[in-house]
């Protein structure tokens, strides 16, 4: 099965590393003046290994700020719309999608 096409943002680098139909693993690199957007998933879990840093995930509803040094975690549950930047500069972080179907939506 090919990768799915890239994020609808720009990030420095990206590397699909594991995708399935249910599960996604996949390394992106965010720049100084990059981030991912504010949006949610409606059925997957979003877990977010830092391997450069620091990062920050942020979530609403419940309102939280995840300050990621490397090896640090967080995980982000379907339907919660998140944000992710980087803290200081640029990052690196091993992304976990799953298990589901993959979607990228608008905050609720």
């Amino acid at each position: 099965m090919p990768p799915t096409e890239g994020p609808p943002y720009t990030v420095e680098d990206r590397e699909v590393v594991a995708e399935t139909p249910d599960l996604r693993v996949v390394i992106l690199t965010l720049g100084p003046d990059q981030c991912v957007p504010w949006h949610r998933h409606s059925q997957i879990t979003d877990t977010f290994f830092c391997l450069d840093g620091p990062m920050v995930v942020a979530t609403r509803d419940p309102p939280a700020r995840h300050e990621l040094a490397a090896g640090g975690r967080c995980a982000v549950p379907p339907n919660t719309a998140h944000q992710v930047t980087p803290a200081d500069g640029s990052c690196r972080f091993l992304l976990v999608q799953g298990i589901g179907t993959y979607d990228y939506l608008a905050p609720i």
